[in-house]
């Protein structure tokens, strides 16, 4: 008889082992860090989420799904402004599907959802597709 208990952790080991290293390698700051400033979104997970928000004083997370039509309409100009912002605001991209847990956390229920956050603290956000323009209205109010 199989010792299940101790196969299935051995399975969760492993993949929050490979969870880690998707993260890491998502976030090696040689992959979209431009003349010292972060200019493409980073990759979030429930795994670096708080260690994330904590490093950057001024983060926009993107709460976004692969399926998501509106998501798609969104993701472009959150590339946009990752890279025209870059040194101001750092960008983070969420997939709700693969990282259910800070989803969860903070009651996202419609994607996009796009949360902005100040020293760690959540402290605004946008529901729904926006256009560029709304975004930087929004973030205008909490420009330092």
């Amino acid at each position: 008889m199989h010792n299940w208990d101790e196969e299935l952790e051995k399975l969760m080991e492993k993949k929050l082992k490979q969870y880690r290293d998707i993260a890491e390698t998502r976030n090696d700051p040689s992959q979209n860090i431009s003349d010292g400033k972060i200019n493409t979104p980073i990759s979030l997970t429930d795994y670096n989420f708080n260690e994330m928000t904590q490093k950057y004083s001024y983060l926009v997370v993107d709460f976004w799904a692969p399926w998501c039509g509106p998501c798609k309409m969104v993701s472009p100009i959150i590339d946009q402004l990752a890279y025209e912002l870059s040194g101001k605001v750092v960008f983070g991209k969420l997939n709700v599907d693969e990282n259910p847990t800070v989803a969860s956390l903070f009651g996202i229920q419609s994607i996009p959802t796009l949360m902005i956050f100040k020293n760690g603290t959540a402290v605004d956000g946008i529901l729904g597709a926006a256009s560029k323009a709304q975004i930087l209205a929004k973030l205008s109010k909490y420009n330092n």
